[in-house]
């Protein structure tokens, strides 16, 4: 079958597009971001357990096992149905927290932690159906799409610092305070998760130019679009090759060779994610001291992290500032890791002060290069494999989130547990 023609039609509702992708990519991560957001509390409740990097643990985990799975058989998994369960887990789960938080009446005990890492469980999951997800659906259209999604991401970072910041203000001086503001914040991100899901189950698939994009894919052997399709009212014979042609295609896709071809981005993006989750959250959560800023000071650098990655992610929109050299991404990947040695000179004996920019570097530069290597990645390839390649990205992420988590312990040596 011809590929589909572009016209001015097909390609109407690109800002509504971008705008949805925006907020689909902020609930990708908002559950789990009010989660990190809300440690002053769980410090409070949990002091012997080290709730931020357990929970970030257990979370992980079953999100590469998720996304591995998931990654493995992208070809042929129905993506609609993929992202539908993993934003439905998101909202169950943030529901869940405040209703076990209720229920228990704020206890701390041991039981209580286990249930919370039995809903981080649901937020892996959820994160393993949506991230690979999405991202490899949205390596199928334009850069443009893939810039708002992983810029929502960030942004839920700096939506829910805020929100917590506020809720802490507004709950800070009433008897439990800490506790009050908590569960607030989490209702309101168990709202916001419902928004998600309802956009994409309703709205997303039927904007025109995601239509286009994904019948042009659909023309060119991909079979994991075809329920996205066929909820936008578009026949499927219209816009699918022959059952024939879709197995040649898929055949024809070698994941290794894809792999070999893009082998550095694989490195730069495990790298990247390395050296960010060695130090955000657990150490900015634990490690850095006590200050002036006292109970706020974790939450402030949390925040200067998620403030300076979100403007990262909008610097590559400038074309001039655009890094896409292969060479350029790894030595500006590999430098980095300078900010180690950093970080461990400033916590011992720095002020606050350097902390924050320290954690502002961190956030931009984390950033900046996640948005330009899944940008430049997928050019040139067509929608089968770009798709393959967002889900292969992904994996190497997650694989660097992991490791990236087990090196956030080593802060903890000689410190006691």
């Amino acid at each position: 079958m011809t590929r589909p023609v572009t016209t001015g039609a097909e390609l109407q509702g690109k800002t509504s597009a971008m705008i949805v992708c925006w907020l689909l990519g902020n609930g990708s991560l908002f559950v789990w971001n009010s989660m990190l957001t809300a440690v002053d509390y769980y410090l409070t409740l949990f002091p012997w357990y080290h709730p931020t990097r357990v929970f970030t643990v257990v979370y992980v985990l079953f999100t590469l096992g998720t996304s591995s799975i998931l990654a493995y058989n992208e070809a042929t998994v129905n993506t609609r149905k993929r992202n539908l369960i993993g934003y439905l887990l998101f909202f169950l789960s943030a529901l869940s927290i405040p209703i076990v938080d209720l229920a228990t009446s704020g206890d701390g005990g041991l039981a209580t932690f286990i249930g919370l890492c039995s809903i981080v469980v649901l937020f892996g999951l959820g994160d393993g159906c949506v991230e690979g997800g999405m991202l490899g659906d949205l390596s199928l259209m334009c850069p443009e799409f893939i810039q708002s999604s992983l810029a929502g991401g960030s942004a839920s970072g700096v939506l829910t610092s805020v929100l917590r910041l506020s809720t802490k203000g507004v709950f800070e001086n009433s008897k439990n305070g800490l506790r009050k503001g908590a569960i607030m914040f989490l209702v309101i991100s168990a709202l916001f998760e419902l928004l998600c899901l309802l956009l994409y189950a309703f709205v997303f698939a039927k904007i025109p130019v995601v239509k286009y994009y994904r019948s042009k894919v659909a023309s060119e052997g991909s079979k994991t679009v075809v329920a996205d399709l066929a909820s936008a009212g578009v026949k499927r014979q219209e816009n699918e090759m022959s059952e024939e042609g879709l197995n040649d295609k898929v055949e024809r896709l070698n994941r290794m060779q894809l792999l070999l071809e893009n082998k550095d981005y694989a490195v730069i993006a495990f790298l990247e994610s390395v050296l960010t989750y060695s130090i955000f959250p657990g150490f900015l959560a634990e490690d850095t001291g006590k200050h002036g800023l006292g109970t706020w000071y974790v939450l402030v650098l949390l925040a200067m992290f998620n403030v300076l990655d979100l403007l990262g992610r909008y610097i590559p929109m400038v074309e001039t500032l655009k890094l896409e050299s292969r060479r350029g991404l790894m030595i500006a990947t590999v430098s980095r890791f300078a900010l180690v040695p950093a970080f461990y000179f400033t916590a011992k004996y720095g002020d606050q002060g350097w902390m924050i920019l320290l954690t502002s570097l961190l956030g931009l530069s984390h950033g900046y290069l996640t948005v330009c290597y899944f940008i430049v990645a997928p050019r040139g390839y067509k929608g089968p494999e770009q798709n393959a390649l967002g889900n292969l990205l992904t994996i190497f992420v997650l694989g660097g989130l992991v490791i990236g988590i087990a090196l956030d312990w080593q802060w903890l040596i000689g410190k006691g547990w």
